[in-house]
Formats: C-alpha cells, sequence, structure tokens
C-alpha cells in the first residue's frame, strides 16, 4: 500500500472516523483506525462498542490530490496517528506500508515508521439491507436531534432513558426523549413510504452523528437491523447500537386541559432565566421561582449564601388563575434554547404538575415538558 495526498483533505476524515474509536476498550485493534486503500480512493473506519463510522474518500476528489501507487490496507494506533499527521511540516504527506506491518510517513524533511496491525484482524461491520430505508435531509435529522437529544438521562440506572425514541408509523416520525424530570417530543410528518419502526437510539450516538453530518449532506439513508441502525450519506456510514427493552408510553404524561397560560418571546425569557440562574447556581438549590398575576409577571432567583434577584418580565399575553410555580432554570434554557427565536406558549395546571411549552404559531408538533420544584 502507498499514498500520497493531501494532508487536510485526510485529517478530515480522520477526525470523523476517531469520533468512534475510544482509548478505553478491551479489544486493543479497537483503539486504532482501520484504512483500506483501492484504485477508487481510501475508506478509513473506527469503531466502539457503541458507534461505527466509516467514510470514503474518492480518488477523484480534487481536495484529496490522490495519488495511488499500491492498493492494501493497515490499522494504525489512532491517537499517535492523528497527531502525527496534524504535525506533518508539508500540505501533502506519502504514507506507505512496508514489511512486518510497519508504516512509513514521510512529509517534507519529516520521516516517521509507525506500527501498525494487520487489518484482516478488524473486527467486520454489519451487513445491511438497503430496502425499506427511510431517506431525511441532513438538516431535518439534525434538527431532530438538536431538540430532543438534550432530554436524555445521564443516569444510567434507567438505560432506555438515555436514548432518543423513534417511531415511524402512518407517516408520521415522532422523536421524544425524556430524564423522567422533563420530556421533549417533536412529530415531523413524512411524504415518502417507508416501513413503520420502533426504535431507541442512544443519545451519545446522535450527539456524534450530529457533530459528523456536514452542512451540504443532501440526504440521509436510515436502515435499520436487529440490534443496529445506519445513517448513510454519499460518503460516510454510521452506525449505532440501539437500546434494548420498552420506552415508557409518555403520550400520557402530556397534560391536555390547563389552567393558565402565558406567552413569550423566547430570546427576552431565555436572558431572564439566564439573569435569575446566576444566583440560583451558587446556591445548594438550583430554584427559580415564576410567580404570575394578571397584572405582573415575575421571576425570582434566591441563594441565602449570595443574595437574591427579582425581574419583572415582558410577556405577550397571560390567562387563566394567578400561579407561582419554581423549577430547576437549566431545564428551562436547554427547553428554550431547543426553540430557537420564536414566541412560545407556557401552560400551566398548577404549581405541583408537569408544566408545558409550545411554539404559539405551531401546531403540536414540537411540545416540551418541565416538572416543577415543589418547595414549602
Amino acid at each position: 500500500m502507498k499514498v500520497t495526498m493531501n494532508r487536510s483533505a485526510f485529517m478530515q476524515e480522520l477526525q470523523t472516523v476517531q469520533r468512534a474509536i475510544s482509548s478505553k476498550t478491551t479489544i486493543p485493534i479497537l483503539t486504532g483506525v482501520k484504512i483500506v486503500l483501492t484504485e477508487r480512493g481510501l475508506t478509513l473506519t473506527g469503531s466502539n462498542a457503541d458507534i461505527s463510522i466509516e467514510t470514503f474518500l474518492a480518488v477523484d476528489n480534487e481536495k484529496a490530490q490522490m495519488l495511488v501507487e499500491s492498493a492494501g490496507s493497515i490499522v494504525l494506533q489512532a491517537r499517535f496517528f492523528s497527531e502525527i499527521i496534524r504535525r506533518l511540516p508539508e500540505d501533502t504527506f506519502t504514507m506507505e506500508v512496508v514489511e512486518n506491518e510497519q508504516v512509513a510517513i514521510t512529509s517534507g524533511k519529516a520521516n516517521f515508521m509507525v506500527n501498525g496491525l494487520d487489518a484482516d484482524n478488524y473486527p467486520h461491520l454489519p451487513v445491511v439491507e438497503s430496502r425499506d430505508q427511510l431517506k431525511l435531509s441532513a438538516q431535518t435529522l439534525n434538527q431532530l436531534i438538536s431538540e430532543t437529544v438534550f432530554a436524555v438521562s445521564a443516569h444510567e440506572s434507567r438505560p432506555i432513558l438515555t436514548g432518543v425514541h423513534f417511531v415511524l408509523e402512518n407517516k408520521q416520525l415522532l422523536a421524544v426523549a425524556t430524564d423522567s424530570h422533563r420530556l421533549s417530543q417533536r412529530v415531523i410528518p413524512l411524504e415518502q413510504e417507508a416501513e413503520d419502526f420502533n426504535i431507541v437510539v442512544p443519545g451519545k450516538s446522535l450527539i456524534e452523528l450530529s457533530r459528523s453530518l456536514a452542512d451540504d449532506e443532501e440526504e440521509i439513508a436510515i436502515s435499520i437491523m436487529e440490534n443496529q441502525v445506519l445513517f448513510q450519506t454519499e460518503n460516510m456510514l454510521f452506525y449505532s447500537r440501539l437500546l434494548e427493552g420498552n420506552y415508557p408510553d409518555t403520550n400520557r404524561l402530556i397534560p391536555s386541559q390547563f389552567n393558565t397560560e402565558i406567552e413569550f418571546s423566547v430570546p427576552n425569557f431565555l436572558a431572564a432565566i439566564e439573569r435569575a440562574s446566576l444566583l440560583s447556581h451558587e446556591g445548594r438549590n438550583n430554584i427559580v421561582r415564576l410567580s404570575i398575576k394578571e397584572d405582573a409577571v415575575m421571576l425570582y432567583g434566591n441563594s441565602p449564601e449570595v443574595g437574591k434577584v427579582e425581574e419583572a418580565l415582558n410577556y405577550e399575553k397571560v390567562s387563566g388563575d394567578p400561579l407561582e410555580i419554581s423549577f430547576n432554570p437549566d431545564y428551562m434554557k436547554a427547553a428554550l434554547r431547543a426553540f430557537g427565536d420564536m414566541s412560545i406558549t407556557i401552560r400551566f395546571i398548577s404549581a405541583i404538575r408537569p408544566f408545558t411549552l409550545e411554539p404559539t404559531a405551531g401546531q403540536a408538533n414540537f411540545i416540551q415538558l418541565i416538572t416543577p420544584v415543589r418547595t414549602n
């Protein structure tokens, strides 16, 4: 195997597959990146117990400036290899496998010789049937992830809640995440026919997927196997394991009747929550309090150790019963950031029941739920 190519084009692909490579693995070869060179181009693979990423750099890609002299394959220790490539002195470099699985890397006056491993010993990626694929734009998938993944649980005590629940039925794709204190649910209507599915994808996998998707990726094909899902773009395969078990029925958690409603501009309300949480974060109890009356809406933050803050809020309209409710400001900030620059309606039942947030202008396609904090 011998190839000469552009360093930055190669580095971009290497950084993508490195998202799937962990230094903490019980299988030593998985700390490496698998490199396969053919006349068509270069394939890089990285994998751990949860995700596997394979990217392809075509020989006719102008940025790659690739000159293939002989095909072959090797596995190289990912961390050292990427550091070497990053620090090479020239814009191009040559990589050649010599005897005993050793690899010569040269660029300008720099010459490295590193030990590799036989690529035949690298675990094979699952084979996926490409029928009944669901196709989404990268922009839509990224939006789905950003609107839900922040609400997954960080605790492994209930593993199923560490993932996002995706359900496709009746040409509607539902994505929902909850950590039992908050919930975020998004529904997207689809035009195309695709086979229904019901899967839970680990939140960590989705975060890495989102980081791996280039802005110019047009379309992503999603295929599902027994315990794996594959997200496929033109030049990348991203595999993730699926979480096993039944996701809780979250529909029953979303209330349908309310006693108090208020409408806010998200940027204004978010800024006020950030100010109030400056003090609440310093105290033992990370809580802010919202007071809604017919003539005034107030936000309070209090930390006996530091001080207190109160702010009269700008709102667009309010209706229903007066209410005082306390909640975790971090949950509220994450929820508001997922909406972006828009107006939302927050609906309350009482001070101790979960409340909902929805876009004022939208239908029930995006809804979030936050559980209040009981205070004496």
